[in-house]
C-alpha cells in the first residue's frame, strides 16, 4: 500500500461518457479515489451509492470523487445511469492504474483464481500527496469514515 505523504501517482483514464479525467485535473484540491472491483454488483453499488448520497458533503470540504474499476466504459455509463451518480467513473481496464496504486491483482472467489480490483480508497491533497489510506474497505458507510476523517 502506498503510505500517507507518498506523492500520489498520475493517471489519465476514460470516465463513463468517454472522456479522459487526470489525477492533474483536481490539484489544488482534495480527491478521494477509490477503486471498486465490479460496476453494477452489489457491494460497489452499496460504495458508489453512499459517495452519491454525500457528494454534497464531500464538495463542500473541497473534495471530489472519482471511482476506478477495471471495467469497460459502457459498463461504467451504465452503472452511472442506472445509479443517478454525477461523479467521475474511470475506466482502468488493464489494471495498470489500480497496480500503481496497490490495488490490483491475484484475488480467490468461488474457487477460482483470476487478477482483479482490491476495494481500497485513497484521499490525495491538493498538493498531490497521499493524505489518507483505506485497504480493504467495507462498501458499508465508507463515505461516512472518509468524511470523518476530512
Amino acid at each position: 500500500m502506498l503510505d500517507v505523504g507518498d506523492d500520489a501517482p498520475d493517471f489519465e483514464l476514460p470516465d463513463q461518457h468517454g472522456e479522459t479525467v487526470s489525477l492533474a485535473d483536481f490539484r489544488g484540491q482534495r480527491v478521494v479515489v477509490y477503486f471498486y472491483p465490479r460496476a453494477n454488483t452489489p457491494g460497489c453499488t452499496t460504495e458508489a451509492c453512499g459517495f452519491q448520497a454525500r457528494v454534497d458533503a464531500f464538495r463542500d470540504r473541497d473534495a471530489e470523487i472519482v471511482g476506478i474499476s477495471d471495467d469497460p466504459v459502457d459498463d461504467l455509463a451504465a452503472f452511472a445511469e442506472q445509479e443517478d451518480l454525477t461523479f467521475s467513473l474511470l475506466s482502468d481496464e488493464s489494471g495498470e492504474v489500480a497496480a500503481a496504486y496497490d490495488s490490483y491483482g491475484e484475488k480467490q472467489m468461488f474457487g477460482k483464481t483470476f487478477d482483479g480490483v482490491f476495494r481500497n480508497t485513497y484521499v490525495v491533497g491538493p498538493d498531490g500527496h497521499i493524505e489518507h489510506v483505506y485497504e480493504g474497505v467495507s462498501p458499508e458507510g465508507h463515505a461516512e469514515e472518509i468524511l470523518s476523517d476530512l
